[in-house]
């Protein structure tokens, strides 16, 4: 699902990109939320070592403008150690998630890749992807609306790039209609035979909001 680009803003850093339908301005009245339309943002981020995870947040500013939050090396929630007995092997996961103003959270794609390697070689290979996301009473909500998965080698290879997309509407309590929202979300893993990696991430959104902020990291 992609929604055109008007202006592009680069920001600097960790190769983050928006693109924005004009730049509006915050709102005046508190009671009033302001809109600043369709939005994309792209960045990427290095996967840390094993134990450790990598994080970072980008923020819809009061100027409509994305504001880009550090990234930060915590302790991972999930180690893989037990997963990974020798160095030859590792394990990562990633996270590309959508939050409200609120810091609800709208959807969500997420992948896990495991990897053995050898003499330079990626012995084996295997990738997955979940989606989440929040629904409300009465049937109403985010919903999903279509979603991928691919790997383009699993045994024996140089390297391997796993690709995950996942494609949400909205129907509920802000839009009975459901032509407002969508958020569409592309996660992709790089997979290397000395067991490092990079977590790429992309999203598109049909509408904004100042508050809306895009959850990133990989571990």
């Amino acid at each position: 699902m992609r929604y055109p680009r008007v202006a592009i803003a680069a920001v600097a850093a960790i190769g983050l990109v928006s693109a924005l339908s004009g730049t509006a301005s915050a709102a005046t009245d508190e009671d009033t939320p302001q809109s600043c339309g369709p939005v994309e943002l792209s960045g990427s981020l290095p996967v840390p070592p094993e134990g450790m995870s990598v994080q970072q947040t980008v923020t819809i500013g009061e100027d409509c403008e994305p504001e880009l939050g550090p990234v930060e090396y915590v302790p991972a929630e999930s180690p893989s150690a037990d997963l990974a007995s020798t160095a030859a092997s590792r394990q990562i996961r990633s996270w590309n998630e959508m939050y409200d103003c609120c810091n609800i959270r709208m959807s969500g794609l997420y992948t896990t890749a495991d990897w053995t390697t050898e003499d330079n070689r990626i012995l084996t290979a295997t990738t997955g992807a979940t989606q989440e996301w929040n629904r409300e009473p009465w049937n109403a909500g985010w919903n999903l609306e279509s979603a991928s998965d691919t790997q383009n080698c699993a045994e024996d290879c140089a390297t391997v790039q796993h690709e995950a997309v996942a494609d949400f509407s909205y129907q509920g309590i802000f839009d009975p209609i459901g032509n407002l929202y969508a958020n569409s979300h592309q996660s992709s893993i790089t997979l290397n035979p000395d067991t490092t990696a990079t977590c790429t991430f992309d999203v598109q959104l049909r509408n904004t909001f100042i508050g809306w902020n895009w959850q990133r990291g990989c571990e």
